[in-house]
């Protein structure tokens, strides 16, 4: 369809000199024909159109009473339109270049956001994790929100956070807050260690208002070592459906935070969620807010972590009338070895 909008308006263009068989004044009309083509068609295609037009001048001249006789304003108003013509061409031909650099570039980001978040649906170090990601912006698949996983000396640690902002900076804050935790998760003997080291690599990179709020999370024999820096806290999903808030609330990373760890047992079935704000303040077309507890007492009863954050994902959905408006990262944990979880009613 696109391709027949540039020869009609070089016809358009060239109606007067048909009509009247005076080429002279439509000349530079005509040259509109190729520059509609050179900005949404390819080199090929315009060049096409570049023909088309230069018949059309010559068949609106043909019955011109001096077109025997090559003035200079004549050949002024041709080589005008046949360098339109030319310019026309390279352009779309310089176009579709940049068009294939930027998929070319985009490929690349994409690849190099996938080792940023990395997906895991597998049983590491005695613990099954499943992941689930939302990326809110349409130019990237990934964005401020983040998670990683690292099966260390001292068990399975997670990460889960939520770095402020949108963009390139909350990007950036992202990858280098995961990268810190890559480097820091398999020496540190402790949670607390590494939110104290996490926060002292990423405080010099953020600007006075930026932080990032996080979740450590360590599994050991029958329980999970955890600490949240201003996060939401965990959800633990079993014989009970509760919120693992932290006795003591920390500030999160950037801010200076004073983390403490606590422990938290965990009953054969239970499953550990981690989440963003993605979840919790998503709104529904009227303003109703998504209802975590009573949604994920049903989504997380699904017989395999997978199909339970499929299902709470496709609740989220629902509920919303479409995809999440803000970036969205999931977490599912539960220790294998157990028989598959209880359906619960939310309390």
């Amino acid at each position: 369809m696109g391709f027949l909008v540039a020869p009609v308006g070089c016809l358009l263009a060239a109606t007067p000199g048909l009509l009247i068989g005076r080429v002279q004044p439509v000349l530079p009309l005509l040259a509109i024909g190729p520059l509609m083509a050179a900005t949404f068609l390819g080199a090929r295609r315009t060049f096409l159109v570049c023909c088309w037009t230069v018949l059309l001048a010559l068949a609106a001249g043909l019955g011109e009473s001096e077109s025997t006789h090559v003035t200079a304003g004549f050949a002024v108003r041709w080589a005008g339109l046949l360098l339109g013509c030319a310019c026309s061409v390279y352009a779309a031909w310089q176009r579709g270049r940049l068009r294939e650099r930027l998929a070319e570039a985009r490929e690349v980001a994409r690849i190099t956001q996938e080792a940023i978040l990395r997906p895991v649906s597998r049983t590491l170090s005695g613990t099954h994790v499943s992941t689930r990601y939302h990326c809110a912006s349409r130019e990237s698949s990934v964005g401020g929100d983040l998670y990683d996983v690292a099966v260390t000396p001292y068990g399975l640690r997670v990460l889960v956070g939520d770095a402020r902002g949108h963009g390139l900076d909350a990007l950036r804050t992202a990858a280098d807050t995961v990268t810190a935790f890559r480097e820091l998760a398999y020496t540190a003997p402790d949670l607390t260690t590494i939110a104290r080291a996490l926060d002292a690599r990423l405080s010099p990179r953020l600007a006075p208002e930026d932080f990032v709020t996080a979740v450590l999370v360590e599994f050991g024999p029958g329980e999970v070592r955890l600490v949240n820096c201003g996060h939401p806290a965990p959800l633990r999903s079993g014989r009970r459906l509760e919120l693992l808030e932290p006795r003591v609330p920390a500030l999160p990373l950037g801010l200076h935070p004073e983390p403490r760890q606590y422990r938290v047992r965990l009953q054969p079935g239970d499953r550990l969620l981690l989440y963003t704000d993605g979840l919790t303040e998503s709104r529904a077309p009227d303003g109703t807010p998504f209802a975590l507890l009573t949604e994920s007492a049903t989504a997380l009863g699904e017989p395999t972590p997978d199909a339970a954050l499929h299902a709470l994902y496709e609740r989220l959905l629902a509920h919303a009338g479409g995809p999440p408006t803000d970036d969205l990262a999931l977490v599912l944990c539960q220790p294998t070895g157990v028989t598959a979880p209880v359906r619960v009613q939310a309390t």
